[in-house]
């Protein structure tokens, strides 16, 4: 049986060791690129980042035509801004499906997932900044009998 405990300070020699925080390593392909796929709502944006001089492609035209509104461009360059790695990457991607506020949202989740795996010391800055976490939110589906998923149809006396 268990033998008996006299003190607290015996009741600390039980306790097992604490895990450690699990140790991430770099994730690189043979051309030195790190890949990353990010989603949003329905779309998919597939980043390769690779060192360089910070030039954006996305669908093989620059970020400023393909995302023609500042604020889609600026949500693209937050994780580097925080990571303060802006003009240390050249970042291509292709995305697919959604819109356009839903395709900048996932390539700045892919190009966070890209950072982490070129970078794991990054992690817990971009973490902290809410950059890794997928944004589950999407589009509710209809229901029959509605008009869309919750708008009923209009009400009518006679």
């Amino acid at each position: 049986m268990a033998e008996t405990i006299q003190s607290l300070d015996q009741l600390s020699s039980l306790k097992p060791a604490a895990a450690e925080a699990p140790k991430y390593i770099k994730k690189v392909d043979k051309l030195g690129r790190a890949y990353a796929t990010g989603k949003r709502k329905d779309a998919v944006a597939r980043v390769w980042i690779k060192p360089g001089t910070g030039k954006i492609l996305v669908n093989t035209r620059e970020v400023e035509v393909y995302f023609a509104r500042p604020v889609l461009r600026m949500m693209i360059q937050q994780p580097l801004t925080t990571a303060a790695r802006a003009d240390q990457y050249d970042i291509v991607c292709t995305v697919s499906g959604g819109g356009l506020s839903g395709q900048a949202g996932a390539v700045r989740h892919g190009l966070s997932k890209a950072l982490t795996y070129m970078e794991p010391d990054l992690r817990s800055v971009l973490k902290k900044g809410g950059f890794l976490t997928r944004d589950s939110r999407v589009v509710e589906r209809k229901k029959y009998g509605r008009a869309k998923a919750r708008r009923s149809f209009q009400f009518s006396k006679r």
